[in-house]
């Protein structure tokens, strides 16, 4: 019991000493090195470090569809946790990146009820999804970003579909742009359509943002 107490203490003054970093998404972006996945870049709030992380398909659509404010015709899973979380009166705080293990990146939801605060461990990609439903800030580590980040000088570590982003709102890279400006107003608003039938957020952001450019 002593030392279970011990080693709960040491691993919440380990967290305290380590400085804590607040990250931005800055990109999501067909990922060329895993196919069918997708890269998402989060960025240090007050710095020039990036980290990209490989994520797949259904949780890149799922952060997309929260930032873009758009509404499916059905609750996507990460909708649903958030409304039941929200029913049972449990608010996310923050999201923590804390740590990365055979290349993989692990995270924490802070939870925060009335009288209680829990953290539960969860993929990082999910715990991204969720944040920005909640509207909560996601952190890391200063030691990940030293560990594994990448800076805009860096030439010597750098991965193949790495975004540069820097644009408040993130860049979405998921169709091909001379393709889509080959098709006509009326072609992209009937493209558009049945994208979102089929619930392909993600393309139908593209297209949207192509039909956009034409106005």
């Amino acid at each position: 019991m002593v030392i279970d107490l011990f080693i709960c203490h040491f691993i919440l003054f380990s967290q305290l000493i380590m400085k804590k970093i607040e990250l931005e998404i800055v990109a999501i972006s067909s990922s060329i090195t895993q196919a069918h996945n997708y890269t998402l870049v989060l960025t240090e709030a007050n710095g020039s470090r990036r980290l990209p992380i490989i994520i797949g398909a259904a949780e890149a659509q799922a952060i997309v569809v929260a930032i873009e404010h758009m509404l499916p015709t059905r609750p996507l899973s990460h909708d649903l946790m958030k409304n039941m979380m929200s029913a049972f009166g449990i608010d996310l705080q923050e999201v923590v990146i804390n740590k990365v293990k055979e290349g993989i990146f692990h995270s924490y939801l802070v939870c925060i009820t009335d009288n209680e605060r829990v953290e539960l461990d969860s993929r990082t990609s999910d715990a991204v999804a969720l944040a920005v439903r909640f509207g909560c800030p996601i952190y890391t580590f200063d030691n990940i970003l030293d560990a594994v980040g990448l800076t805009l000088e860096d030439k010597n570590r750098t991965v193949q579909d790495f975004s540069t982003e820097s644009a408040p709102s993130p860049n979405v890279n998921t169709e091909n742009a001379d393709d889509l400006s080959k098709l006509s107003l009326e072609e992209l608003q009937m493209m558009l359509e049945e994208v979102l039938e089929n619930e392909d957020y993600l393309k139908a952001i593209s297209i949207r943002d192509e039909i956009n450019r034409r106005k």
